[in-house]
């Protein structure tokens, strides 16, 4: 028999998760991030510090030894009380995933408590000028010099680029390789090494509370001991941080479109034409009905999709439904929430139109909509070449 319901150690994670969110991420706090562009240190400090971050970190490296299912929770209910301040706080740990599945005892050890304690923010260093959809496309290298490797080559659309301590970056360690990403390794590099700069990208539509950069590596030397994992094996590591990650953005869409959908319910039931609420009239209630049902379907998606991961059981078609569904969903319900406020969605007043903006990133970043749709094609197709 399949049991749907949360342990009692989840839902005690998920009120905690949605008792702080709703207390600290105030409206005042969001719209200033939102204007100003600024990481919220304060409150990334505070949700380290009671365990949400790093909570699928295993106890020794500063974890609670939870699974993906958890941390999914708290990546919903984080934003769900707000897609600005969630999406910057969730994302603060991003590719630490790939050091503590491949990285070395001495890389998990420096790395992990300090991204679970509030000490440091990670950095994935993958995307490129002309790489996006395209991973194999990379023109980073990496070159052997004695005892070092020394890394030049420049990151784009890089998540905390400008305020990352730690960068996992992927390069090209033997372009000989054929195919070609049989010669791509993955790197630890330290904020302060010299050659590493990096370049702010402003004006975001959305997330703009969550630091996107271009990240150059010029002649930035690390030692062997940086390898994260094996040589040359950096591809596959990277794909395999992909499956993790894009459940965690499609929480992060889910909790986005939980949150515009309960603004739009309170709105509907208060706001009054031709003598009554306008939840009253049957239109508004069958959209509101359409949205209840697909953001539940798309909870069931998500939670089955990191419950079989947390089962040693990586599904990349399963995934990229749930990322592909999640996406589309929080969309759709922010465009469905700004129309039913009529003119009020439209302005600064009222939350919905900051969740619009936020929403239309997980469409994109982790695997563009479209790459996810060919993810699952093939998965129920096959190859054709």
């Amino acid at each position: 028999m399949v049991n749907f319901e949360l342990t009692q150690e989840q839902k005690d994670i998920q009120k905690a998760a949605r008792e702080f969110a709703e207390n600290e991420f105030t409206k005042e706090r969001a719209e200033e991030a939102d204007e100003k562009e600024e990481f919220p240190f304060e409150l990334w400090k505070k949700a380290c510090e009671l365990g949400f971050i790093g909570i699928h970190f295993p106890e020794e490296y500063g974890g609670a030894g939870m699974g993906i299912l958890e941390n999914v929770l708290v990546v919903e209910e984080f934003c769900r009380a707000d897609s600005t301040l969630g999406s910057a706080i969730i994302l603060s740990d991003f590719s630490s995933e790939v050091v503590m599945r491949f990285g070395s005892e001495d890389l998990k050890s420096e790395v992990l408590p300090k991204v679970a304690g509030g000490k440091a923010i990670t950095a994935g260093c993958y995307t490129e000028p002309e790489a996006g959809s395209d991973l194999t496309a990379i023109k980073t290298k990496a070159e052997k010099d004695g005892d070092e490797w020394v890394i030049n080559g420049t990151k784009t659309f890089i998540t905390n680029g400008t305020i990352a301590d730690y960068y996992i970056v992927l390069a090209v360690t033997d372009p000989d390789a054929k195919p070609r990403y049989r010669g791509f390794t993955t790197f630890l590099v330290r904020k302060d090494a010299e050659g590493l700069s990096t370049n702010k990208i402003g004006k975001k539509m959305g997330i703009r509370a969550s630091p996107t950069a271009e990240v150059i590596f010029k002649n930035v030397r690390v030692s062997e001991e940086d390898i994260i994992g094996q040589l040359n094996r950096g591809f596959y590591q990277v794909l395999e941080f992909f499956d993790e990650s894009r459940i965690e953005i499609a929480a992060q869409a889910l909790g986005i479109a939980q949150g515009a959908f309960d603004r739009t319910v309170k709105y509907v039931k208060e706001r009054k034409q031709f003598g009554q609420p306008i939840g009253g009239f049957q239109a508004l209630q069958h959209r509101i009905a359409d949205l209840r049902t697909l953001i539940e379907c798309t909870r069931l998606l998500i939670y089955k999709s990191a419950w079989n991961y947390d089962q040693g059981r990586i599904d990349p078609g399963l995934t990229s439904m749930a990322k592909y569904m999640a996406g589309k969903v929080a969309v759709k319900v922010c465009d469905e929430a700004i129309q039913m406020h009529g003119g009020y969605g439209y302005i600064g007043e009222y939350d919905v139109e900051r969740f619009y903006r936020d929403s239309k990133i997980t469409e994109i970043y982790e695997g563009t909509k479209e790459v996810q749709l060919n993810t699952i094609a093939k998965d129920v197709l096959g190859k054709f070449k």
